[in-house]
């Protein structure tokens, strides 16, 4: 059965992949992951992770850009109006919340930084240092798909990014805001798939550009 937005032209047309990918995570921090904290007791965000943690293996091993950031602040004037409980207890500079989950986090190799905001874009060096890396599509994973991943899908598509969205990388408090942001998101802004084929388009350009090597 076709729905009024399908039947409206939403989702027409695949955003597609462009020739110099990024992968960007957004706020998989323990603050998010790990389950002594408050927020970080999602099983839907731990699997999150996982996924992700696959998917920037191969990225790191083609030398595709990773740039990851986590959400604090300074002290307690620094704070937005967040209406989570959680945010407005700790989750300042040096905070063990805001600590990155090590199993998605390369200090080496990730550009990595502080947000204050919802969007991975927002006031954040990150435009900057992937004009530097000549990036054309920005790969979004990270927690929550209805607040910050969503921010900054938006904001990607609004900077004139190709936006490619793994599914199974990003994680929420719960399975349905996730799946019905996502399916929304989808209908607009980003082509939404599974690890799996996003892996399988990253290693199709790393042979696209060794042979041409």
């Amino acid at each position: 059965m076709t729905d009024a937005y399908t039947a409206s032209g939403f989702g027409a047309r695949a955003v597609g992949f462009g020739e110099r990918p990024a992968v960007v995570v957004v706020d998989f921090q323990k603050g998010f992951t790990d389950p002594s904290f408050d927020l970080g007791k999602s099983t839907h965000v731990q699997a999150a992770v996982e996924q992700t943690a696959k998917l920037l293996e191969v990225a790191r091993a083609q030398n595709v850009p990773v740039a990851s950031c986590r959400v604090g602040w300074c002290n307690s004037k620094d704070i937005g109006y967040w209406k989570i409980a959680a945010l407005h207890q700790g989750w300042f500079y040096g905070d063990p919340t805001l600590e990155m989950d090590p199993r998605i986090h390369d200090p080496a190799y990730d550009f990595n930084f502080i947000k204050s905001a919802p969007s991975i874009f927002f006031a954040t060096p990150l435009v900057s240092f992937l004009t530097k890396q000549k990036v054309d599509t920005v790969i979004v994973t990270g927690c929550n798909t209805s607040g910050c991943v969503r921010a900054s899908i938006v904001d990607a598509f609004s900077y004139g990014y190709r936006v490619i969205v793994p599914a199974d990388c990003c994680g929420d408090v719960d399975a349905g805001p996730h799946d019905s942001n996502l399916q929304d998101c989808a209908r607009r802004y980003c082509d939404a798939m599974t690890s799996a084929d996003v892996i399988a388009h990253l290693n199709r350009l790393h042979t696209q550009r060794t042979t041409a090597e």
